[in-house]
């Protein structure tokens, strides 16, 4: 018990009533009593619920562990962010359908790039030029631009070839946040308008 009390960082609130708890020190709890058999496998469900910050990085660092430890770690949430970056493997489900079984990184490259940003040093001639190119190129404040159609070095490479300056360039690739919206865009019960996949 108390290897587990450590390991969660209740120690010191080990003889207190756990009806006193706040919610992540109850989660912090659970998870103690999940450990306390020393398992193979674990299954958790909404890990990161009631964290504050620095017990969601200890939960993103104790779920690593465990996986290095070689146990199985099953996770289900509603967190993509928090998936993105640990995870191994991904199962999407919707309405009782798998939708996706596959890792991370397969599911994310499986998207193309949203777009890329680009600051030109004369954004019109810039816009028309990628245009030319077969991008689509919009306005996007402070003489940046966004570019759609073309990856990062080819837009670039366009750039340069068109002789016109540039002094910054970001690709923003689709989050896992932004792929799974994707696919369960069909799935999804309830939905307020404005969220992504709604109609107007």
């Amino acid at each position: 018990m108390d290897e587990v009390l450590d390991l969660v960082g209740l120690r010191g609130a080990a003889t207190r009533p756990a009806g006193g708890y706040s919610l992540g020190m109850r989660q912090r709890l659970g998870v103690a009593a999940a450990l306390v058999g020393d398992p193979g496998v674990v299954l958790m469900d909404e890990p990161f619920n009631g964290l504050d910050p620095e017990g969601i990085v200890w939960m993103r660092a104790l779920l690593r562990s465990m996986a290095g430890e070689g146990r199985t770690v099953l996770v289900s949430t509603h967190l993509m962010a928090e998936m993105e970056g640990i995870a191994s493997r991904l199962v999407v489900v919707g309405r009782g359908r798998v939708l996706a079984d596959t890792t991370v990184e397969a599911l994310l490259a499986s998207r193309p790039q949203q777009r890329v940003i680009v600051r030109a040093e004369d954004p019109s001639r810039a816009a028309a030029a990628l245009r030319r190119d077969g991008a689509v190129a919009m306005a996007a404040g402070q003489g940046r631009l966004a570019v759609t159609g073309l990856s990062g070095a080819a837009v670039a490479a366009a750039l340069t070839r068109h002789g016109l300056a540039f002094s910054e360039l970001a690709v923003e690739r689709a989050t896992l946040e932004d792929v799974f919206l994707e696919l369960t865009a069909e799935a999804a019960d309830y939905r307020a308008p404005g969220t992504p996949g709604v109609r107007a």
